[in-house]
């Protein structure tokens, strides 16, 4: 079973399915949807306590955040629109919901051996899966 230190580290991602469906279906544009799907990015997990930092790097976008878990917080999605986003750590998964514009999307983070990033929205469903590299 997983555990909040276990997701702590820098991760690169080698695979992804869905993410075209999924930027669709969140009314992202296609412009962003095309920047999107070129990215490469880690993903850096820090935690002290409850206080999470993930911070997502590509050579064409860093996108970071830090929360409390089980707390909602003022978020911003890629194309820039603000969300309230909350964390949570839930049986062995970082569960982060976003909500905004009558919309919301639910992301959870596992580990098993693999960083696997599933990214629910309505009915569509996309995934990241990452290596630890650090």
């Amino acid at each position: 079973m997983a555990t909040t230190q276990q997701l702590e580290g820098r991760w690169g991602l080698v695979d992804s399915k869905g993410f075209d469906d999924c930027k669709k279906e969140l009314g992202v544009g296609l412009t962003m949807q095309k920047m999107d799907a070129m990215a490469k990015p880690d993903c850096v997990i820090t935690l002290k306590g409850q206080k999470l930092n993930l911070k997502t790097e590509s050579t064409l976008k860093t996108t970071q955040f830090s929360c409390t878990l089980g707390e909602k917080f003022e978020g911003t999605i890629t194309d820039g629109r603000k969300t309230q986003t909350g964390c949570s750590f839930v049986d062995a998964a970082l569960v982060q919901h976003q909500e905004w514009d009558g919309k919301e999307s639910t992301m959870t983070k596992l580990k098993d051996g693999k960083l696997v990033v599933e990214c629910v929205m309505n009915n569509v469903t996309c995934s990241w899966v990452y290596d630890k590299i650090e």
